[in-house]
Formats: structure tokens, C-alpha cells, sequence
């Protein structure tokens, strides 16, 4: 059997891999897709080129051969999902009853399709990454290959951290002993090099990081315009990615700076160089058209012409029936799902206005366009970065003051009411308990819970509703994290469970 490259995707992978795929905002990019070219015509003129960093993008919302969704929406669902703040509604194995009450196997479609859209991705990028370089006479400007070269790698180290946090045991078990996913650095064209062990989680972080530094140190400060700013990697945004995948690591020195970088000592807090991140006045507006505020530092773009898919988009899954499935709805009940605590979350808070109540039950409504589900996805917003710098700092300075600005800066954007203190947290461990509850309010239902959960190898909450009764995954538990998909142990005689 092929890999799982070759097996799915690989009918139309020597030609379309080679060019990727359409742009992500055909009018912002104004480049024309490609659907079709040979090795020779791959990198024959500049337009292709482009057409190329616009595909690799592409990638990362869907993989365009079966049709998997990957970050565009189904990722972020399941890794909240694996959390407490949803309860399940339809019990529909096809939208994520299985990832909801942690019984997703080695064969379970979502284990094996995200994998298979990751890849893929990585693929796209490392095929430019492997002929680029070889064509930079036609481009005839080093610079620009430089950028392009630049995206590529942010593109596959976001992939590889996506996977790494899904499929393999966190960094702090080991400190990244453990195996983690086979690491694809040069693109296949065929099937001859199926078989790859899976490298160490500390060797995955690794290239990861390399690809995060290499990005940084070529990509453009921003991009003509907001649009683009906000849908192409630029160095803030490599910047910003590496605060996450240090917080992940534990490594919290490294977080700060990282962080230091785009975050200001001292409020207001704005970015100095590159784009001018800071948060905007209300939440509403990050989540409102046309979605390119400086809070949102790499968002993907949907149009009436490029959708998620019907069962992929976040509106479909949070919000209900009137513009989304009803699939699942915040859990009310009190000391488990933070919807439902009105002392740390106050009904005051604005954020509560992205809910919507539909007779007893109360949906997430952060993404309310449908039934065309056209809401940007966020990746990487400039609150999340502040509150890794928060919580970064919380842990290795205890109740410092700057850690206390940050997390008042985007409590208060929301609650102008509240003000913490330092005589509100006992010490550093309780008030990083609190920033991690502010992320909870903050970041809920754009994919966060269980990575966070898991990066302190804490357990997985368990919850209660209408379907079922999940119980809590402790950090030893077999499905703390996603098994490797069975399409890889078929195909793979290297890669173990």
C-alpha cells in the first residue's frame, strides 16, 4: 500500500503538489491559480512563483485533492472539542462525536483526514522549497525568493506544530523524548521514499524553530495592504508564532523574548516595527468584516468563492441552526465549562455578547456568518500573544506587574470594571492559573483548550450533557493524545504506534 501521500492524493500530486493550488483571496492576491503545469513549466515565470506561495496557503485550509479541511475550521474544532466548554448536540461521528468523547482510534476518520491535510501542506512547501531555489534566475530578485522561501517555512512549521501537538505526547512529558511524527523536510513526488521513522518531539520542535527563525529573519515587515498583512506571514507573525510554540515547550524565558519583540514593556500595548499590533477597542471587531485589524496577525481569508466546506466552517459547528448546525453548545454547567462561571466571567463582559441563546441552550456565536460560512479563521491574534507573555512571565517572575498589565489589558478591553491586583494572586502559580482562565474566556472556540491543557500535562476535564458522559483524561492516559493514523502504520513500515 502507498503512503498516505501517494494512496490518497497522489493522482493528481506529481503536477498539482508541484504547483499547488488556487490563491486564498484570488482578488487580494490578484494572481491567477494554476491548475495544471509540468516540472519544467512549475517555475517558468514570476506569476508562478506566486502562484505557488498562494497554493502552500491554500493548503493550510484544506486539502484540495479529498477535500479534508485542515485549519480552516476542523482542527480549532477539535481541539476544543477534546475540552469542557462544548457539549454535543447531534452525536454525528461525521462532526466530531468521537473526538468530543475521546474515542477516536487509529482508523477514525478525523485522525486520519487531518493528518493526510497536513501533509499535504507540508508537501506543497517543501516542493517549492526543493525547486525554487533552483529556478531564482527567473524570479532574478533574491529578495523576493528570500520572502517566498520565508513563507514556505512558516507554513510548515505551522503545520509541523499542529501536528506535534495533536498526535504526540506534550514536550514537558520528557522533555521531548518522546516520538513524535515522521519529519517530511523534501517534497515526494512518487511513493519511493514512503518509509520514515518518527523523529523525537524535541527534534519536531527543532526544525520547527528553524523554520520560525529562517521566516523571521526574511520575511517582509507587512504587505501592501491589511488584507494581505493579514493573510501572508510577515516577520511579526513568525515572531508571534514562536512565543506559542516556546509556551508549548515550557520554555518561558524564550517566550519573553520572543515576546519582547512586538510587546511593549509597559502599557499601551503596540507593537513598535513591522505591523503595529494592538488590540482593537471592542472584540466584536476583530470578529467583524473585513476582518484585517492589527489584533489579527495571520487570519485565513474566506469569500462566497472560497468556503471552508459545509461541515468544515467554525459557524457551522458554534453557532445555531439559524446560520450554522447546532452542533454544539457552550456547557452550562457551573465549575465546569467557563461559560457558565459569571464570577470570573462576568455577565458584564462583552465577549458574552458572542453568544447567542436559542431557548435553553447558549451557542458560540464569535463566527456568525452562514449559511455561506465566510468569517476569517484566526490563527494567531495579538490578545493570545500577550497572554503568552503573561503567562511566560507569571512563571519564571511570580506576581510581577507587568504580567498583571497584560492580562488587565485584555480583561479590561471587554470589562472595564475589573482591575487585578497583585494582592489578588497568592503567588506566580495562581496567577498563571488566572491567565490561563482569561485564555479560556479570551480564546474560546478558536482551538486552544486541550493544547493548553496538554502543554502542562494537566488533565482533560471531563463533561456531562444530553449525549453522554465523557470522563476526565488524566496525562497518563492511552488518548491524551491523537493515536498516528492507521493510513500512516499501513504504509510506513517505520513509523510505530
Amino acid at each position: 500500500m502507498k503512503n498516505l501521500f501517494f494512496n490518497k492524493i497522489i493522482g493528481a500530486f506529481g503536477i498539482i503538489s508541484l504547483l499547488s493550488m488556487a490563491s486564498c483571496v484570488k482578488d487580494g492576491l490578484n494572481t491567477k491559480p494554476v491548475s495544471s503545469l509540468s516540472d519544467a513549466d512549475a517555475f517558468a515565470t514570476p506569476d508562478r512563483f506566486l502562484s505557488q506561495v498562494n497554493g502552500f496557503y491554500d493548503a493550510l485550509k484544506n486539502d484540495p485533492i479529498s477535500g479534508r479541511a485542515f485549519i480552516s475550521g476542523r482542527y480549532q474544532i477539535y481541539q476544543d472539542i477534546r475540552g469542557e466548554e462544548f457539549l454535543n448536540e447531534l452525536s454525528n461521528a461525521v462532526t466530531g462525536f468521537t473526538t468530543w468523547n475521546h474515542t477516536a482510534l487509529s482508523g477514525t476518520n478525523e485522525v486520519n483526514n487531518i493528518w493526510i491535510a497536513a501533509y499535504y501542506a507540508i508537501n506543497s512547501c517543501n516542493i517549492f522549497l526543493d525547486g525554487a531555489p533552483l529556478k531564482k534566475s527567473i524570479l532574478n530578485n533574491e529578495a523576493l525568493l528570500n520572502n517566498y522561501l520565508a513563507e514556505a517555512r512558516f507554513v510548515r512549521a505551522l503545520c509541523y506544530y499542529n501536528l506535534v501537538i495533536m498526535y504526540a505526547r506534550p514536550y514537558l512529558d520528557g522533555n521531548g523524548s518522546k516520538l513524535g511524527v515522521p519529519l517530511r523536510l523534501t517534497g515526494a513526488k512518487d511513493d519511493s521514499n514512503n518509509d520514515l521513522a518518527r523523529s523525537t518531539v524535541a527534534e519536531i520542535y527543532t526544525a520547527i524553530l528553524a523554520d520560525l527563525n529562517f521566516a523571521e529573519q526574511n520575511l517582509p515587515a507587512s504587505y501592501a495592504t491589511p488584507l494581505l498583512s493579514t493573510t501572508r506571514a510577515h516577520k511579526n507573525t513568525a515572531i508571534a508564532l514562536k512565543t506559542r510554540v516556546y509556551l508549548s515547550m515550557g520554555k518561558y524565558a524564550e517566550v519573553i523574548t520572543e515576546a519582547n519583540k512586538i510587546v511593549p514593556a509597559v502599557a499601551p500595548f503596540k507593537a513598535a516595527t513591522g505591523v503595529l499590533h494592538q488590540l482593537q477597542p471592542t472584540v466584536a471587531a476583530v470578529f467583524a468584516t473585513p476582518y484585517t485589524t492589527v489584533e489579527s496577525i495571520f487570519s485565513l481569508p474566506m469569500s462566497d468563492t472560497d468556503l471552508p466546506g459545509t461541515q468544515n466552517g467554525l459557524c457551522y459547528y458554534w453557532s445555531p441552526s439559524t446560520t450554522g448546525n447546532g452542533e454544539y453548545t457552550l456547557n452550562g454547567t457551573i465549575g465546569v465549562g467557563i461559560a457558565a462561571d459569571s464570577v470570573n466571567w462576568r455577565l458584564a463582559d462583552t465577549r458574552r455578547a458572542l453568544h447567542k441563546i436559542v431557548g435553553t441552550k447558549r451557542y458560540l456565536n464569535k463566527f456568525p456568518t452562514g449559511p455561506n460560512h465566510t468569517d476569517f479563521v484566526p490563527i494567531i491574534r495579538y490578545a493570545e500573544v500577550l497572554l503568552n507573555a503573561a503567562e511566560a512571565i507569571a512563571r519564571t517572575a511570580g506576581v510581577d506587574a507587568r504580567a498583571i498589565a497584560l492580562l488587565n489589558a485584555v480583561r479590561q478591553r471587554a470589562d472595564a470594571g475589573i482591575t487585578f491586583a497583585a494582592a489578588d494572586f497568592a503567588d506566580g502559580a495562581a496567577l498563571a492559573n488566572g491567565i490561563l482562565r482569561e485564555r479560556r474566556i479570551e480564546l474560546l472556540g478558536e482551538g486552544f483548550r486541550a493544547a493548553d491543557c496538554m502543554r502542562l500535562l494537566l488533565t482533560i476535564p471531563g463533561k456531562s450533557g444530553a449525549n453522554g458522559n465523557v470522563p476526565a483524561i488524566p496525562s497518563t492516559n492511552a488518548v491524551y493524545a491523537w493515536p498516528i493514523p492507521q493510513v500512516e502504520l499501513l504504509a510506513n513500515k517505520l513509523c510505530v504506534p
